[in-house]
């Protein structure tokens, strides 16, 4: 139902599940394994599978900690958007890639949830996209020290208020792993 026109095609989106970025987040291995799932799916059923890479003083380009974890692997087919913001469409090629594969739905995942997860989702959210975000294939590091809630609750709070998202003309929710559907629902 997104408001793109001539945009039927869904893509599943992988943000920054690089080493210097979930090394230490909340169930890292069972997100990566959901997201692994995810990209298998995705490339079984010729969905789009497009991996977003930030990059800042903490993640120089080409450090280890910049890499995307030996666990996800993507094929030299499949679009690598670099990027320097929260959100994956500032000042980066997305919405190119996108515009050029027909895609007006988002299946979202990845890191940090209370980062670059929520600002994708806005930023997706408000240029007319629908959003579905994977509730268990997203994660984020403990920032209590900083006065953020524990890694989960920040996780949970992320899941519920995006499963209850709304504007006109647009969709979002929260599914898990096993409830992904690439194929877009029917509009109302």
């Amino acid at each position: 139902m997104t408001t793109l026109p001539n945009r039927p095609h869904t893509a599943l989106l992988v943000i920054d599940v690089q080493n210097g970025v979930v090394a230490g987040s909340h169930n890292r291995d069972s997100v990566i394994a959901n997201i692994n799932t995810l990209v298998g799916r995705a490339r079984t059923e010729d969905v789009p599978v497009v991996w977003v890479q930030h990059s800042s003083d903490e993640l120089k380009p080409d450090s280890e900690s910049w890499q995307y974890v030996p666990d996800l692997v993507r094929l030299d087919a499949e679009p690598l958007v670099p990027k320097r913001y929260f959100d994956s469409f500032e000042d980066t090629g997305l919405e190119a890639v996108l515009a050029e594969r027909g895609v007006g739905r988002l299946v979202v995942t990845g890191a940090q949830t209370d980062a670059c997860i929520r600002a994708t989702l806005h930023g997706a959210f408000v240029r007319g996209y629908d959003v579905t975000l994977v509730g268990d294939a997203h994660t984020t590091e403990d920032l209590s020290e900083y006065g953020a809630p524990a890694p989960q609750q920040v996780i949970a709070h992320t899941n519920l208020y995006w499963r209850w998202q709304t504007a006109p003309g647009r969709r979002a929710g929260t599914v898990d792993t096993e409830e992904v559907t690439f194929a877009a629902p029917d509009a109302d």
